[in-house]
């Protein structure tokens, strides 16, 4: 398959970012310069002026189209590979379930090749005609083939850069993120370890073919780098797979490449996360089951709350709050709005013995509003929401919501109190999140006074090419 950009200079993949958005691909015209129908097209001065060097990539590439042709997308059970050159839609892929159904059958996973305007080789990448996200590239050296063996190193190379560092205490018994996506160029595939147990999520089904063989991979790299595992929990959540057009009964095939599970834990495991032995429920839980980006920052915001009384906004499971009251806070209260994460926090507690942390099923935002109301008053607050902005279009409202939460964190604190705040946004920079708690202050005529500005734990790395993989802020701010 060989897709075509709009004339742009300034697409993202153009700097080795791997997302190609259907709304930049040419509308319906074939690498051939043919239409959806088989007929010569367009503008025929343009393509006659361009016919040496695309034909010169297209030859180049069909060849190694034919190298790649024994790869398991060949066998993919999704759908039959079709036969043509595929063209493509210039609107994004639609939400409504209607519109997916209507996209079906689809063939998941092919290889397709990128070219610029002009024909110019770009990369490679797999496709997915159902989804919003077009294409995601694997590779940016035009002899490079996507293959077992490219899946199989990558995956290798992202294990054994969770071990360049000593640092992380109680390895084998502990939780890590073990691939993720596009910072380990493995875009639609994270890994966590919790203990000997892996936590698998798709986020792309162009990688479905592949299911299997990554998993089998992973596991062979985690026995290879020091911490195998004898359990696997796989999921795709709902949301994800409406966007990619990805069926029921895709769901269960999924999860039935689950193994090593005892029926009676139903996707619970318990794994040390520093000081606290925790359980998180891998089967049910938000995301791959914790959040263990945040795990450093557990640690760093803890040694600020000894003696002082605490509240932790939408603690989840409680890793914010049971770290203060581990490192010695006089009183903590978590709040959040999902019950079975509260269950959890609470058994959490209990197996730590940890006695003066309660936990309470609340509206962060209704919440805080209460509680200012009646001029109640906390020396330390954390704020660790959910992402506000799932999209470009979404990061002024959420910048809205983030001043509101945090204004309203900021009216609770006694003076010298610590205000922990986090944005776990990619589409909100860094730069705007502080920008917004210079709003806060100044509206609040509260100095808020900033010892630490973190990111996600080293296990969460960052790639250049792609910046929302810089997506977690976590601001520890003294306020006067």
């Amino acid at each position: 398959m060989i897709l075509r950009t709009k004339p742009n200079r300034h697409f993202p993949f153009l700097s080795r970012h791997p997302w190609v958005l259907a709304t930049a691909l040419a509308d319906g015209k074939r690498a051939d310069g043919k239409g959806a129908d088989g007929k010569r097209g367009g503008n025929k001065r343009a393509d006659d002026k361009r016919s040496g060097k695309h034909s010169k990539s297209a030859k180049h590439l069909t060849s190694h189209q034919n190298a790649d042709s024994s790869g398991p997308n060949d066998s993919a059970e999704l759908t039959p590979v079709p036969e043509t050159v595929a063209t493509v839609d210039t609107e994004p892929a639609s939400a409504d379930p209607a519109a997916t159904e209507a996209a079906t059958p689809t063939q998941f996973g092919q290889i397709a090749e990128l070219l610029d305007h002009d024909g110019n080789w770009i990369g490679r990448g797999l496709y997915n005609p159902a989804s919003r996200l077009r294409l995601r590239l694997y590779s940016f050296e035009a002899d490079q083939a996507i293959d077992d063996a490219l899946f199989a190193r990558r995956v290798d190379q992202s294990v054994a850069r969770r071990r360049q560092s000593t640092l992380r205490p109680n390895l084998a018994g502990g939780g890590e993120r073990l691939v993720f996506s596009e910072s380990d160029l493995l875009s639609g595939l994270i890994v966590d370890r919790y203990a000997d147990c892996l936590s698998i999520q798709f986020t792309s089904a162009a990688l479905l073919s592949r299911g299997e063989f990554l998993i089998d991979q992973v596991l062979a790299a985690c026995e290879k780098h020091g911490t195998p595992c004898g359990r696997v929990v796989c999921r795709m959540d709902p949301a994800t797979a409406k966007h990619e057009g990805v069926s029921d009964e895709w769901i269960a095939k999924i999860e039935s490449w689950s193994r090593g599970l005892d029926s009676e834990e139903s996707g619970r495991v318990w794994y040390q996360h520093h000081d606290l032995k925790m359980a998180i429920n891998l089967c049910e839980g938000q995301k791959t089951g914790g959040y263990l980006d945040q795990q450093d920052n557990h640690a760093i915001a803890a040694s600020y709350m000894k003696g002082r009384r605490v509240l932790d906004v939408c603690t989840y499971t409680g890793g914010f709050a049971l770290s203060a009251a581990l490192a010695g806070a006089a009183e903590v209260i978590g709040i959040d709005s999902s019950e079975k994460a509260l269950e959890l926090a609470r058994q959490n507690a209990a197996a730590n013995s940890l006695d003066h942390v309660k936990f309470e099923k609340a509206d962060c935002f209704d919440d805080l509003k209460e509680r200012g109301q009646v001029g109640e008053k906390f020396d330390a607050v954390i704020l660790d929401p959910p992402r506000f902005a799932g999209s470009r279009r979404q990061v002024d409202a959420a910048l809205r919501a983030y001043a509101r939460l945090n204004m309203s964190a900021v009216d609770l604190l006694n003076p010298s109190g610590i205000l922990v705040t986090c944005s776990c946004s990619g589409h909100v920079s860094r730069a705007d999140f502080l920008n917004m708690l210079v709003d806060v202050g100044r509206k609040r005529r509260r100095d808020l006074v900033m010892t630490r500005v973190l990111g996600p734990s080293a296990d969460h790395p960052c790639a250049v090419s792609c910046p929302e993989s810089d997506y977690l802020k976590c601001v520890i701010a003294e306020v006067q």
